[in-house]
C-alpha cells in the first residue's frame, strides 16, 4: 500500500468537541516504511549530486571506503 492509499484509509472521528484522525494500525505501518522510503531516496538523491559535483571523485565528495567504516556497524 502506497502512502497516498494510507492517507486516502484514514477515517475522522469527533469527541468531546475535538476531530481526530484515525488509521488501522497496518496502515499506520506502512505509512511509516513509506516516509522512511521517501527520506532515503532524497538521501541518496543527495549524495549522488555530490559525487556529479565531484566529478565522479568519491573522495572528493567526501565518501567513506567501506573498509574504513564497516567495523563502525
Amino acid at each position: 500500500m502506497s502512502g497516498t492509499d494510507v492517507l486516502q484509509s484514514v477515517q475522522f472521528v469527533t469527541a468531546k468537541g475535538k476531530r481526530f484522525a484515525v488509521v488501522s494500525a497496518e496502515d499506520w505501518e506502512a505509512l511509516i516504511e513509506w516516509l522512511e522510503t521517501v527520506e532515503d531516496l532524497e538521501i541518496a538523491r543527495k549524495a549522488l549530486a555530490q559525487l556529479k559535483a565531484a566529478g565522479g571523485d568519491r573522495a572528493r565528495a567526501g565518501w567513506l571506503e567501506w573498509k574504513q567504516v564497516a567495523g563502525e556497524l
